[in-house]
């Protein structure tokens, strides 16, 4: 099965932390992603860009409006995710549970929907 890890954290976590921290952040990171490939539960990882540089669409009644920012006014903000293929959700939450930015955040774990 698959399922969406989806990395939330705090901005101000990442601002405050030192840059040989975030570079170490990143190193454990990028050994995590390839733990991963290596255990046949990788399918595609990636880091997103801050909300700053998001834009949020909406079609209402055929007319489309674009705003600046996230949709969503929260704390925490989606950071990246990873799509991985698990044996069911137990192993899903132990993959999880790996990804370095747990300690600093939360990983939401969600089965992806298989149509048909």
């Amino acid at each position: 099965m698959k399922y969406l890890c989806q990395v939330w954290f705090k901005p101000s976590v990442l601002e405050r932390m030192r840059k040989e921290e975030k570079k170490k952040l990143d190193r454990d990171s990028l050994r995590y992603d390839e733990d991963l490939v290596a255990s046949g539960h990788m399918i595609h990882a990636e880091a997103l860009q801050s909300p700053k540089s998001a834009m949020t669409i909406r079609v209402r009644n055929g007319e489309v409006s674009v705003t600046d920012g996230p949709h969503a006014e929260t704390k925490e903000h989606l950071g990246g995710f990873i799509l991985i293929e698990a044996n069911d959700l137990n192993d899903a939450i132990r993959v999880a549970a790996g990804i370095p930015l747990a300690k600093l955040g939360s990983i939401e774990v969600r089965p992806v929907y298989t149509f048909g």
